[in-house]
């Protein structure tokens, strides 16, 4: 093999372990991010409300909407509401990446979350009363190290 073969494999070299590096911290970056795990995190909520497993999602709300819904109160409401008043076995969600915001207030009487993620959620059933859409705006803040569902009560 001459020296210029020798030269140009080397340099292949290089580029390919350059460019595995950069696809490896971009993958790293995408996935581990703030921005994608609290997204996850909305669309996991969302995926077990669809299922009508209320006991599921409402284990990702934040202590601050526990403390405003107990369990068993939360279950029964969202059954109620979606299933038996509307109508409606299920429905389609979208969620739209909206802001960070800092010391965020779920309401005025409770201590702000240094940091959360607000989402707009367009949820879109199909009831005894025809086609109709919910939109609401989902905040997402960390507690005890896991990122959790808050509502805007202001």
């Amino acid at each position: 093999m001459s020296r210029r073969q020798a030269k140009n494999k080397f340099l292949l070299l290089m580029i390919g372990a350059v460019l595995l590096i950069i696809l490896f911290f971009s993958f790293i970056f995408r996935f581990f991010t703030d921005e994608y795990r609290t997204k996850a995190v909305v669309e996991e909520f969302y995926e077990h409300e669809q299922k009508g497993d209320f006991t599921d999602s409402w284990e990702l709300l934040h202590s601050f909407m526990k403390d405003r819904w107990n369990k068993g109160a939360f279950m029964q409401d969202r059954a109620h509401v979606f299933i038996n008043h509307f109508g409606a076995d299920t429905f389609q969600f979208t969620i739209e990446e909206a802001e960070e915001i800092e010391d965020w207030k779920m309401a005025k009487d409770l201590p702000p979350v240094v940091k959360a993620h607000k989402f707009i959620v367009f949820q879109t059933y199909k009831g005894k009363y025809g086609k109709f859409s919910f939109i609401q705006e989902v905040y997402v803040a960390e507690e005890h190290g896991e990122w959790r569902i808050l509502w805007d009560y202001n």
